[in-house]
């Protein structure tokens, strides 16, 4: 489960990284102390300068070597970032599945707490379903108005524009919905999910995509209305956790918006 190498200089940086403390350094070098606690995130193995230790539940064959891979610089990395954007207008061609796959696949790599992860992921793309899904949410949100929720009261004229107009505000006419699913009994899903999409968002402009968080679709989720999980065929001991709109954006930005100044304070 957890071997070490005669490679090992006994430099002890195996158990300083370990983030519940439990791999030690003696004489012999470093062992695994409490195995049970083990959260398999996989610093220890990752650490080693020398390559020198393996762990069963962090596999040194699964890890790729950074070596002098270049750290992006400040002002490339900002501008990465800045330019991100809600995309709310798509292209009507689908996505193929591989490059869907790519943009999910990095999603699992974001960090989670106690590196729980915990999630899966539902894509509807069913031209259908999706319109069937929209309905769906306007009518949930309907029931919301109507039944006086005072948090929906501002969003009447979302689902009373949609009744005159037809247009779809709640999925944007995108080709793809991306929904991810956890546990119901896994207390931190949404947060997890949260940053999972962030790094699918972060990442799909490199993929040529597009994304928006799916934000009434996800309160509806969130609210475990029976008809939306019926709709997915989602299984009784699974929740929404998020969901974002995926496809080819219909507009390229041409410029980095700003936001509100920045506030900090310090002690």
């Amino acid at each position: 489960m957890f071997t070490v190498s005669p490679a090992c200089v006994k430099c002890g940086l195996c158990a300083e990284v370990c983030p519940v403390g439990i791999v030690g350094l003696d004489d012999a070098g470093p062992k695994l102390l409490a195995a049970n606690a083990c959260v398999r995130c996989g610093h220890c193995v990752a650490v080693c300068p020398h390559a020198a230790l393996d762990h069963s539940l962090a596999p040194l064959a699964d890890q790729l070597p950074l070596g002098d891979y270049p750290v992006l610089d400040a002002a490339t990395a900002a501008r990465f970032l800045r330019s991100r954007r809600s995309i709310r207008r798509y292209k009507p061609e689908a996505v193929p599945q591989e490059t869907l796959l790519k943009l999910l696949d990095i999603a699992r790599f974001a960090p989670t707490g106690g590196n729980t992860q915990g999630l899966s992921y539902l894509v509807v793309s069913d031209r259908a379903l999706m319109r069937q899904l929209t309905e769906c949410v306007v009518g949930w949100l309907e029931d919301q108005v109507r039944d006086g929720v005072a948090w929906a009261r501002p969003y009447a004229a979302v689902a009373r524009g949609y009744r005159q107009t037809g247009r779809d505000v709640i999925l944007r006419d995108a080709p793809h919905l991306i929904v991810a699913l956890a546990a119901k009994n896994f207390p931190i899903g949404e947060k997890n999910t949260r940053y999972s999409l962030a790094y699918a968002e972060l990442y799909a402009p490199s993929l040529g995509l597009g994304t928006c968080w799916a934000g009434f679709f996800e309160m509806c989720g969130f609210a475990g209305h029976p008809a939306l999980y019926e709709l997915l065929a989602i299984p009784a001991d699974m929740a929404i956790t998020g969901a974002i709109m995926a496809g080819y954006p219909r507009n390229r930005y041409q410029r980095l918006v700003d936001r509100n100044p920045l506030k900090v304070d310090w002690r």
